[in-house]
């Protein structure tokens, strides 16, 4: 019985490292494998894709105004671009001490024809 023991040992110990050397392979085979992989997949997609044009925007005209704000960014007027100096009157007379202060600032607005 003492030599059927050293016998298993002996076997156990031979089949460890080849499970290693096997596993080491693999590793290598699939590697190989993705690589032909991304290789197939980047020579199809070359020949499918094609490149759209963006067509272009139309041109959008705007207009620029002086517009009064509340303290909530709400318009409360608007006014036309040379007439800033009634813009911001009207924004003193909104705006009296102890309340939340008014303000001019301004606005772009598209044209339509």
């Amino acid at each position: 019985m003492a030599k059927k023991k050293a016998a298993a040992k002996k076997t156990a110990a031979k089949k460890a490292p080849k499970k290693k050397a096997a596993k080491k392979t693999t590793v290598k085979k699939k590697t190989a494998k993705t690589s032909e992989a991304k290789e197939a997949k980047t020579k199809k997609t070359k020949k499918t894709k094609r490149k759209t044009r963006a067509k272009a925007a139309a041109d959008v005209r705007k207009k620029v105004y002086w517009g009064v704000f509340n303290h909530a960014m709400k318009r409360v007027a608007l006014y036309e671009f040379n007439q800033r100096k009634a813009a911001e009157k009207r924004a003193k007379e909104l705006s009296p001490e102890g309340k939340p202060p008014h303000f001019v600032q301004k606005v772009k607005e598209d044209i339509t024809e």
